[in-house]
């Protein structure tokens, strides 16, 4: 299985140390840079959240801003700020930390920059599950929220039987996922196609990925839920360090890789099934933010934390570029990151070519 891009081998000197700090009677190993580097993303995300409450067609002052979170603004700023644009802003941190780490999750499990779970057809899988939610069985849009969960792990889990053929490899569970992925798009546009032309059209609308219209009552469960499904990956992230090893060294360290592999699998399709279930199928931040941010630590490991507040931080922006760039029209955030994560990807797949890995 090869390794995820920016490995290297032991000694070879690409990732910096982590440094042993002791909380009580507790040793957590940290790493300075990944420290600093985590610090400066979270005020980022922090700056780009205010810079989004500020700007818009109707642009708000900071005074105007502050005076309203004290409840002194007048009820359009109430409705402006506290009903329209800070619920899209607390979805996008939520729905990209989500998929910032399902996509650190993947590319550790596969070894493989590409196994991302918007690539290897996971995304898809829960958009289906939604549709069929949705259309087939003419339910709510909370009915396709639990179908996006179902369609998700329905793939994923079909996919990870096919991959497992003498052991997980890499390679052979993007290819798999990649022509899943195309089945399941193919599916996808006959469930619209035949359908009626109102239930197709808010289908699709959903399939592009948007972030309008979150509600609180929505938030505080996907809070809920993202919050429980993080703490879940984190739990896993020694055992994900470990994998980045042979396997035969992590056989010889007593990791029992199988359990760990499908464990992870769940973990992160959750993590991009729940992410589906709230805004629709939103492209590439589950592959590009942690590559973004195994770059910028240069630490080994899988990197969750970072990958996921990478991804909150690239959603937000993306949301925000959908929202301005295109004025008086605004467009979904999926339409955003397509166009952005499209030419990453090309970049991706070319630096793999001229290493021999793609």
């Amino acid at each position: 299985m090869s390794p995820p891009v920016g490995a290297a081998t032991p000694g070879a000197g690409a990732y910096r140390p982590a440094r042993a700090v002791r909380l009580g009677p507790l040793a957590v190993r940290v790493a300075p840079r990944s420290v600093v580097v985590l610090a400066v993303l979270l005020l980022a995300c922090g700056g780009a959240g205010v810079l989004a409450l500020l700007l818009g067609e109707v642009q708000m002052s900071m005074p105007r801003l502050l005076a309203t979170a004290r409840g002194e603004g007048t009820g359009f700023e109430e409705y402006l700020v506290l009903d329209s644009r800070l619920p899209r802003v607390v979805g996008g941190l939520l729905i990209g930390l989500a998929l910032g780490m399902s996509g650190a999750i993947f590319q550790t499990v596969s070894g493989n920059p590409l196994g991302s779970p918007d690539v290897i057809g996971f995304e898809t899988g829960a958009a289906t599950g939604g549709l069929v939610a949705l259309l087939v069985l003419g339910g709510t849009f909370a009915t396709a929220a639990a179908g996006a969960v179902v369609g998700g792990l329905a793939a994923a889990l079909l996919v990870y039987a096919l991959a497992l053929r003498n052991g997980l490899d890499g390679l052979r569970l993007v290819l798999i996922g990649i022509g899943m992925g195309s089945l399941l798009l193919s599916v996808n546009s006959m469930l619209i196609v035949q359908s009626a032309i109102y239930d197709a059209q808010e289908a699709a609308n959903w399939l592009v990925g948007n972030l309008a219209g979150a509600s609180w009552s929505q938030l505080r469960l996907l809070a809920v839920v993202v919050a429980l499904l993080a703490v879940a990956a984190l739990v896993l992230s020694p055992a994900l360090t470990i994998l980045e090893l042979s396997e035969d060294s992590a056989l010889g360290l007593g990791q029992r890789t199988a359990r760990v592999r499908l464990a992870a699998v769940v973990v992160g399709v959750l993590l991009c099934s729940v992410a589906v279930a709230a805004a629709g199928p939103i492209a590439f931040v589950a592959l590009t933010a942690p590559q973004i941010a195994r770059r910028l630590t240069a630490a080994s490991g899988p990197n969750l934390v970072a990958s996921g507040v990478m991804g909150a931080l690239l959603l937000v922006l993306a949301d925000h570029a959908a929202r301005e760039l295109f004025q008086p029209r605004q467009v979904p955030v999926g339409v955003v990151t397509g166009l952005l994560g499209g030419a990453f990807l090309a970049w991706l797949l070319t630096r793999e070519w001229r290493r021999g890995r793609a």
